[in-house]
């Protein structure tokens, strides 16, 4: 088994940041993404028109349709009620509702511009799959092939207020158990100087689990708790500041869980 240098960034870091090496083996390499996905006006991510269509979509596919086949609690730290300005959203990841969940449980100010990102090569190959992310999750596309086709579009993001979401496990859990965060999103935080904003997603799993394309039937109930922001210390390790993320996404899980199991 080949280690990876210890230089060489991770997979989940280079493909959020659109940077990094290529040098993965064409078997395991996605496709180059379409050209009309890289150099994107950040300002369109803030755009009133799209932001009114956008709430507008939302409130069809979500409040009208996803949530009407679930139970969904949301708890939420003062803290991030109070939280103003862009910032991270990480949170665990084992379902295609999660996404949805995330979207419709943020507080107003982080909801309102929160934009996905979601594979360039796949979302933005077809014109109706772009439409339909971009309406919805406000999706911005990120370069999985690390060539830098989407180079620093989530710092320029940020720095534009736009808050960013981001599933720091890398994929969708088959199982349901937690896996150990990247440390992408920890590092795209420190370099910004932006809050992360921790989200657990209790009994996603459970209503649609990996591998089905509907929630199952019965309404099952789904938690969302929305943990209090995290700041980078001065001179925190990335890998230190990125184990205190997971560290509170797992707490929120625990403390959580019993509203399902109970």
């Amino acid at each position: 088994m080949k280690h990876r240098k210890q230089h060489e960034p991770t997979p989940v870091r280079r493909s959020i940041d659109g940077g990094g090496s290529s040098s993965a083996s064409p078997e395991s390499t996605p496709a180059a993404p379409p050209a009309s996905s890289a150099q994107l006006d950040p300002a369109r991510f803030r755009d009133p028109r799209r932001r009114l269509a956008r709430r507008i979509t939302q409130r069809i596919f979500l409040h009208g349709l996803a949530y009407r086949t679930i139970r969904r609690t949301v708890v939420t730290h003062p803290a991030a009620a109070a939280l103003d300005g862009p910032c991270i959203v990480v949170a665990n990841h084992s379902s295609h509702l999660d996404a949805p969940l995330v979207l419709g449980s943020v507080p107003p100010r982080i909801r309102r511009d929160l934009a996905t990102g979601v594979a360039a090569d796949y979302f933005f190959t077809a014109p109706h799959k772009r439409l339909f992310t971009e309406l919805i999750f406000n999706a911005f596309p990120v370069d999985r092939t690390g060539t830098g086709a989407n180079r620093g579009l989530s710092k320029q993001l940020l720095k534009a207020d736009v808050p960013l979401l981001v599933f720091p496990e890398g994929t969708r859990s088959r199982t349901g158990r937690m896996a150990s965060f990247k440390i992408g999103a920890a590092g795209l935080a420190k370099a910004v100087g932006v809050p992360v904003l921790p989200v657990a997603l209790i009994g996603a799993h459970e209503a649609m689990p990996y591998g089905t394309r509907w929630p199952r039937r019965g309404r099952p109930r789904v938690v969302v708790a929305v943990g209090e922001p995290l700041v980078a210390q001065p001179k925190e390790p990335t890998a230190a500041f990125n184990g205190r993320i997971e560290a509170s996404v797992r707490a929120l899980y625990a403390e959580h869980r019993p509203r399902i199991d109970g």
